[in-house]
């Protein structure tokens, strides 16, 4: 199985202490807990007061501030303690901000994932097991009785909207500026299928990029009205159209009789098993002719530069267990190289490295 080097380092040996593995063991047994001390520091504005002052604060100066009880202050803030977010100086009694504190509180990525993790996936993961067995989503009923998420994505709590689409837009976004590159700067690309498109944003900024490009976006029907809601009046929206698809539903193919310079599918494979992948591609397969070029950005777990990048990654497989569908997965490469193949392609280069997100973009063509 191919590792970069971080995650070949971090995954091929032991490198805790027994102590500090029994530790870890006890960390995971209150994760749950952690989690929400962690989450409620934040909101309350806990770590804001002593990243804003320097010296620290006490219980009573930091329950005065926040109008919170001393109470509740000093069980989140002991809690901090062992989570490690917060330091204690015994001398004064006063707290302050800690490493992982700062990035709890700063980091932009950490923060989607919290937001992400308590209002989309939270309550959902209780039914984790049940859905491991089924092979469904189960925790998803928790929202609605469909069968994907994607069928409900437009009937959720604005909340759970708004934390989700932080999620997927922040991973894609921040890989757009090189995408683009990519994409456009080799050549000639003035057609483009956006391959579960979502709500437009790619194909905003690909009819940006270029005045020439013409995008049709492929999604489920209810997806193509959020995308020309969201992008009614923008320039260069009269060069996008929709292309109503199921494309769980193998009989449905890719737009025929057209030569497309491009198909593109962002953060859009792993929402499917293995099986399902394959239909797809061999239906862009299909569409395609000597000249098209498949583009697959994914953040492929084994490609990561940093070790946390895996880790967000194999736990973000276990939200498509329990909450997205309950089959698909964040992939390693080589599955999705093989997958290719077998559809009558070949990874012509992989992009690494892409954005904040550790996306890679594939490179495909016709065999």
């Amino acid at each position: 199985m191919n590792l970069s080097p971080a995650l070949k380092e971090a995954y091929t040996k032991e490198h805790l202490s027994a102590r500090d593995a029994q530790r870890l063991a006890e960390f995971i047994a209150w994760g749950p807990i952690v989690f929400q001390a962690s989450r409620l520091m934040i909101k309350f504005g806990i770590l804001d007061l002593l990243r804003d002052n320097v010296d620290g604060l006490t219980q009573q100066e930091i329950a005065d501030k926040t109008r919170l009880s001393l109470y509740a202050v000093k069980v989140l803030t002991e809690a901090s303690l062992s989570i490690g977010s917060v330091l204690l100086d015994p001398e004064t009694d006063r707290f302050r901000l800690s490493k992982t504190g700062w990035f709890l509180l700063t980091n932009p990525i950490t923060r989607v994932n919290i937001d992400f993790n308590h209002d989309v996936n939270y309550e959902g993961w209780f039914r984790l097991e049940e859905s491991l067995k089924e092979g469904r989503p189960a925790g998803l009923e928790h929202f609605g009785k469909w069968p994907t998420v994607y069928e409900g994505l437009s009937q959720l709590p604005e909340q759970v909207q708004k934390s989700w689409f932080g999620f997927d837009h922040f991973y894609s976004d921040h890989s757009f500026d090189e995408a683009l590159k990519i994409v456009f700067d080799g050549g000639q690309t003035e057609s483009l299928v956006d391959v579960g498109g979502n709500t437009g944003r790619w194909a905003m900024r690909c009819v940006d990029y270029s005045d020439k490009v013409k995008v049709t976006i492929m999604d489920l029907p209810q997806q193509l009205e959020m995308m020309r809601r969201q992008t009614a009046g923008q320039n260069g929206a009269d060069r996008i159209d929709g292309f109503g698809i199921n494309l769980l539903d193998r009989n449905q193919k890719f737009p025929q009789g057209r030569h497309f310079d491009a198909i593109w599918m962002s953060q859009f494979l792993d929402c499917f098993s293995e099986d399902e992948i394959l239909s797809i591609l061999t239906r862009a397969t299909g569409a395609m002719d000597k000249d098209t070029s498949l583009y697959i950005m994914e953040t492929f777990w084994d490609r990561q530069k940093y070790e946390p990048g895996a880790l967000c990654l194999t736990m973000t497989s276990l939200y498509f267990t329990a909450i997205a569908n309950g089959n698909s997965k964040m992939y390693h490469s080589e599955c999705m190289e093989r997958l290719v193949e077998k559809a009558g392609m070949k990874v012509e280069t992989i992009h690494d490295n892409l954005g904040q997100g550790g996306h890679s973009i594939m490179v495909c063509k016709l065999k």
